[in-house]
């Protein structure tokens, strides 16, 4: 009586997406959001699995504070872009996580810059240094950079990651030097 997650590319995956009419909005409180995460960590058959990820939304709610109370966590990675409204969620995220004893790894820059595909002209559009700013400040990594690309939103639209698309692009070598570094700590 396990739900069946879906696999892509070797990554076993379930969401609320897959349960929901694609325009179908979750409009859920606390109660239900819970019984949902709930049922997607263990009424999902995972099999073996090496590491289990759990993609949440900025925050320091009810979702974020019950998974890592309820759940054996070795450690949580926080991803934001340079902009300071950003960093100011990222900072909280980070605190939570300290306040329960969940390790914080380390910190991802996302939309970290803009090279122009034509020009190869680099632009900061969110800021250049704020998730190193913020690293230093709460005495964390940066464990990488990932870069506002075309490539990366056309990959992720067709379903297929860059790092398939195309591995030997700097997008795909952004995302697979940071899994590496995740994975060495």
């Amino acid at each position: 009586n396990l739900m069946r997650p879906l696999k892509n590319y070797g990554i076993t995956c379930m969401s609320m997406g897959f349960l929901i009419e694609e325009t179908t909005p979750v409009v859920w409180r606390g109660l239900m959001v819970m019984s949902a995460v709930e049922k997607l960590l263990r009424q999902v058959d995972w099999g073996r699995l090496d590491y289990l990820v759990i993609d949440m939304p900025p925050g320091t709610g009810d979702v974020q504070l019950s998974v890592s109370q309820n759940i054996p966590i070795a450690g949580a990675v926080i991803i934001s872009t340079p902009q300071d409204m950003a960093l100011l969620d990222a900072r909280k995220g980070a605190e939570m996580f300290r306040k329960v004893h969940v390790p914080v790894l380390g910190l991802i820059q996302n939309m970290s810059v803009f090279q122009c595909p034509k020009c190869r002209h680099e632009t900061h559009i969110f800021g250049a240094d704020g998730v190193r700013d913020l690293a230093k400040t709460l005495g964390l990594d940066v464990l990488g950079d990932i870069p506002l690309h075309v490539n990366i939103r056309e990959s992720c639209d067709s379903g297929q990651p860059v790092v398939i698309s195309q591995p030997q692009s700097d997008a795909a070598k952004a995302y697979l030097k940071i899994a590496m570094e995740i994975v060495r700590r």
